[in-house]
């Protein structure tokens, strides 16, 4: 041969993802991902029990016409709903209802790949497993589920990371679901295979770090398995988080034959009573619009767009933030307002375990901090200060300054009095300044800043300093 091959990798998603509904998909059961009960909110429908009839929910659809339509694919004007039949515990009616030949929405890009289809199904129930049984918990089944399927059009693993990043934001944005994986709320399969051959299907992989490794394993171990003369077995492997390699799980041999066919209970319906272009009118800025407005209206970098980007309350916060500001202050920098925010308010944030819908500083609040930095009329480490008390109590800056008696004195004279007696009463330092000892500058500045307790600028002082000194 002389040459190596070359190796091109394919890979295709399938992701799901549990929608946001009060209840379920086909019956009035909760849909409550937090219930730590088990088998709480069900009825028969959902547990499956013979003669009962489901009922399509409205909200669920119109939440995957909304991804659609972000999605820039087609809502297809008549829809149906099939039945896919297959046996397993977690399963009670031994069918799932689902789309098969025409789903909502077909077509669509995101991130430069092509979506071959969106559609809606319902979950199965969860099965636990403990000392040689397995446990069923009905709460999840019958919850609406999105699955959405790519064609093969990625060739890396970092690809495939990004991709789901910014489909997990849009239907944050959308509020369509929390998609949360550690939850199990989004769960992303990969179909991985080098030069169009034989695909391997990757399941149960709960973080994106985790989809990452393990499309680049099976990357490495296809390739491996290639040039040892190996044949690769179609099959699904899982992901072995401790050993970080992918194990084999089922062979599949013969194509799952799911016998398809229209669900009798629920009519085929026409989309057009959703009204797709209301929907389409009422939908949010998306992500990568927002990317755009914020670098060109507030002057963010990529990265730092990004950080509020990735929290829609964090941007939403910062924008009203902003206007207050800019009310005050014409002419003030977003900068510090942003990095308070990213970083002193976050820690606190982080720290007390709370989300901004918990959070008692309002943006009206976070604005006016920042006015009286840039305007300076109080030291970065009294805005720390403040922060932490606004944090606590909800309080506005400019109150805090004033039952505190907080501020910075703006009359030299006063700071003057104050320089002039720390060099009465400091006669070493100051002899050691005028011998050249940068250093006795700094400790007379900070005997003058703790006699006004802070309310100084210490550029101020070491001006003042400096001219009482020569």
């Amino acid at each position: 041969m002389g040459h190596m091959p070359e190796y091109n990798p394919t890979i295709g998603l399938e992701i799901h993802a549990e929608l946001k509904t009060k209840t379920k998909m086909f019956c009035d059961s909760l849909n409550d991902p937090e219930e730590q009960h088990p088998n709480v909110n069900v009825c028969p429908v959902c547990l499956g029990h013979p003669g009962t009839l489901p009922v399509a929910n409205k909200t669920a659809i119109e939440h995957v016409i909304k991804v659609g339509l972000a999605l820039n694919g087609t809502i297809n004007k008549k829809t149906k709903f099939d039945r896919k039949n297959y046996f397993y515990p977690d399963l009670p009616k031994a069918y799932q209802i689902s789309q098969y030949d025409k789903p909502l929405v077909s077509g669509g890009t995101l991130k430069n790949i092509r979506i071959t289809r969106v559609h809606l199904e319902e979950d199965t129930a969860n099965l636990a497993h403990a000392d040689g049984a397995s446990l069923v918990d009905y709460n999840r089944s019958g919850v609406p589920l999105m699955e959405l399927v790519t064609e093969p059009d990625f060739t890396s693993a970092d690809q495939v990371v990004d991709f789901a990043r910014e489909l997990q934001l849009i239907v944050r944005y959308l509020g369509v679901s929390d998609a949360n994986m550690e939850k199990g709320q989004m769960r992303i399969e990969a179909n991985v295979s080098l030069n169009m051959g034989t695909k391997v299907e990757l399941k149960n992989i709960n973080s994106f770090r985790a989809v990452h490794d393990a499309v680049e394993y099976e990357l490495a171990r296809q390739k491996e398995a290639i040039e040892k003369g190996e044949t690769i077995t179609q099959q699904t492997r899982g992901w072995d988080e401790v050993k970080r390699k992918t194990f084999a799980q089922r062979s599949k041999e013969e194509a799952h034959d799911y016998r398809y066919f229209p669900e009798p209970d629920l009519p085929p319906f026409e989309t057009e009573i959703f009204s797709p272009e209301t929907i389409r009118e009422s939908l949010p800025e998306l992500p990568a619009q927002k990317r755009v407005r914020f670098k060109e209206e507030y002057g963010l970098d990529e990265h730092k767009a990004e950080i509020l980007i990735g929290d829609p309350d964090a941007a939403n916060f910062f924008e009203e933030a902003v206007s207050e500001l800019k009310e005050q202050l014409p002419q003030a920098s977003v900068s510090t307002l942003y990095s308070y925010l990213t970083s002193d308010l976050r820690g606190l944030m982080n720290q007390a375990g709370i989300s901004f819908a918990d959070m008692k500083i309002d943006p009206e609040h976070l604005a006016h901090l920042a006015a009286l930095i840039e305007e300076k009329k109080i030291t970065s480490r009294q805005a720390k200060d403040m922060l932490a008390k606004m944090f606590e109590t909800g309080a506005d800056p400019e109150e805090i300054m004033k039952s505190e008696n907080i501020g910075i004195v703006a009359d030299e004279n006063e700071i003057e009095t104050v320089v002039v007696a720390v060099i009465a009463e400091n006669y070493a330092a100051v002899a050691d300044y005028k011998k050249g000892k940068t250093a006795s500058l700094q400790f007379l500045i900070g005997k003058a800043m703790s006699k006004l307790k802070g309310k100084a600028r210490p550029e101020t002082l070491k001006d003042l300093f400096e001219r009482n000194l020569r």
